[in-house]
């Protein structure tokens, strides 16, 4: 009877986990919901109106505008704004743009080597856009003096030509009270934008002035946020990189304002694949917060401390602006060049020490092989390899183990009555044959923290963006297309992600369950139901994940297939207890099925 309520209680839980796992995340990592109508006026810098839209967004995995209208929209305003003559136009080696010459804003950036999706004439990927627009993002360069923001949308004054890596462009502007303005702006290979603001103070009388630099953006284009990938307000705050806030902390706090603690070192904006972030001067120590500004619109701020600006005296400050694609060879790039923890804007989480090295050598097998899901089926493979004396040494110790039960039993009979006479017994046992109960757990101990390094590193590389890997996946980061309920894109609709079960998902799930029947037989029924049910439920959790990851466990049961083939040949005692438990399973199985009335 109690086999019975197990049993069902197991495969209710199942079912709940089957129709409410999408539910079910939704609720446990909500996305953030600002609240309408905070302003940032504590603070001297004044706040832009945002794109007219307070309607929760809908997240996607990589983010950007989901609404058909917001989509239209945003096209029809990037085609005016764009085609302003108060426009300097941004080349560089990965960067195409323009910095709006109101208000000295860069609100035009798009990533030449990134598309927006899979198809080749997709255009590239757009970070950027300008202000009021439905994805607005930008940033933006000013002064405070005396207390009093220069306005922002004072027409600036550029030097001739464009800026590129060689030809760095100089913008300039005079607020007709004794000061002039001056951003000098260089962009160099990668992503980073580098500022150096001066301000000359041609009047009778010091003044006081404090540089700043921010970036707006709504978070209406913000990549998913969930408990493993981060997305929203990101930093570095004295000596480690801040992932505890979210727009929605932001949105709730006082005053819609959230100010780190210690020194900032870099803050910004992040997705899952992209990052805007302000690298303020070294050996500085500038103001820095997140603010709400409403209607689904957030800023950064930089503020640099005041300085008294004597009559005929001019004050620098440079801030760098990164803008682009979070590869990792570019963050550590910036890394060794100074910028405090630029590597760690990838949420690499608590095994990131050991998450790089599998990127690095997952790199390395891509530049070599030219295939993505080619390298991710070597690396398993090469870690299975390094993992296999481990596991060789649990499947002998299981061996011994088995070898041992007649002994414990007869231990067990004897001592029935006295359970620490037969500890003590037991464990004599296990010195004189030398059997160490715990090591058949020590391989799985130490695959946890491996296979979940490399399921973390799969998620986040963007790296495998795009990347196809044969025949119908062009995208190992998306989902398998090749969805069995809409006979693989022939029927006209698109199943839910949780019915979305794809060629890969299949194979997953008849390889897991090939695995589930090497194992030893359960002797417990109701584990034994698990154990059938479990590998087709993992199937249906596990289709809505990216193509790579499932590439990867397919082949990680695979392998795990030919390990214990060959384990089991190498004990033979392993595999003849194996196949008696399971026979002796069928036998309980039968007579408790004649047993009931």
């Amino acid at each position: 009877m109690d086999n019975q309520r197990n049993l069902l209680l197991a495969v209710v839980l199942c079912a709940v986990l089957f129709l409410g796992w999408e539910a079910g995340m939704s609720w446990l990592y909500p996305q953030p919901e600002p609240k309408p109508g905070v302003t940032a006026s504590v603070n001297p810098v004044a706040a832009e109106p945002g794109a007219q839209t307070s309607a929760k967004p809908k997240a996607t995995r990589e983010g950007g505008l989901t609404d058909p209208l917001a989509i239209a929209e945003e096209k029809k305003d990037l085609a005016a704004d764009l085609a302003a003559p108060t426009r300097v136009r941004i080349e560089a080696p990965e960067v195409l743009g323009s910095i709006n010459l109101v208000g000295a804003r860069i609100d035009d950036i798009t990533l030449k080597t990134h598309r927006q999706t899979v198809k080749k004439d997709s255009g590239p990927v757009r970070l950027f856009s300008p202000l009021g627009t439905p994805a607005q993002q930008f940033a933006q360069y000013g002064w405070i003096v005396d207390g009093d923001a220069i306005p922002s949308d004072a027409i600036w004054q550029a030097s001739s030509g464009q800026l590129t890596q060689d030809n760095p462009v100089t913008l300039s502007w005079d607020n007709g009270k004794g000061q002039q303005f001056r951003i000098k702006l260089s962009i160099d290979q990668y992503y980073m934008v580098t500022a150096e603001q001066t301000v000359t103070n041609s009047g009778s009388a010091p003044v006081v002035v404090r540089p700043y630099a921010t970036i707006n953006r709504t978070s209406a284009t913000a990549s998913l946020d969930s408990w493993n990938v981060h997305s929203g307000p990101i930093g570095a705050f004295s000596d480690s990189v801040s992932f505890d806030t979210d727009y929605s902390d932001v949105a709730e706090a006082v005053g819609g304002t959230v100010t780190p603690e210690g020194r900032t070192n870099w803050i910004g904006f992040t997705d899952i694949y992209w990052l805007s972030a302000l690298v303020p001067q070294e050996g500085s120590n500038p103001a820095a917060d997140f603010r709400a500004l409403g209607k689904n619109v957030y800023r950064a701020d930089l503020i640099y401390q005041p300085v008294s600006l004597a009559a005929g005296t001019q004050f620098t400050r440079t801030t760098r602006l990164f803008a682009g694609a979070k590869e990792t060879p570019a963050l550590d790039h910036y890394e060794a060049a100074g910028v405090t923890k630029f590597g760690y804007a990838i949420d690499w989480g608590w095994f990131s020490w050991f998450e790089k090295p599998i990127f690095w050598m997952l790199s390395k097998l891509f530049s070599l092989v030219g295939n993505f899901g080619l390298a991710i089926i070597l690396l398993t493979v090469v870690i299975r390899g390094l993992m296999f004396p481990i596991a060789q040494r649990g499947f002998a110790s299981m061996a011994a183990m088995k070898a041992i039960q007649p002994k414990m039993k007869a231990l067990q009979e004897r001592y029935k009555d006295d359970k620490q006479k037969q500890q003590q017994e037991i464990m004599a046992l296990y010195k004189t044959e030398g059997v160490n109960p715990l090591a058949g757990c020590l391989p799985m101990l130490i695959q946890i923290p491996v296979f979940f390094a490399l399921y973390k590193t799969l998620i986040l590389t963007i790296e495998m963006r795009h990347q196809p890997f044969i025949l119908w996946i062009k995208d190992l980061s998306a989902p398998d297309p090749a969805m069995i309920l809409n006979l693989f894109g022939m029927l006209p609709f698109t199943p839910p992600s949780f019915l979305g079960i794809g060629v890969l998902a299949v194979l997953l799930g008849v390889t897991m369950w090939m695995t589930f029947r090497l194992n030893p037989a359960a002797m417990d029924p109701m584990q034994q139901q698990i154990f059938n049910i479990m590998p087709w439920m993992l199937m249906f959790v596990m289709a809505p994940f990216a193509a790579g990851l499932l590439v990867y466990w397919v082949t990680s049961n695979i392998l795990t297939l030919a390990q214990q083939s060959y384990l089991y040949s190498k004990h033979p005692q392993l595999k003849a207890q194996t196949a008696k438990d399971k026979e002796d399973a069928a036998r309980a199985a039968a007579r408790d099925g004649k047993g009931k009335p």
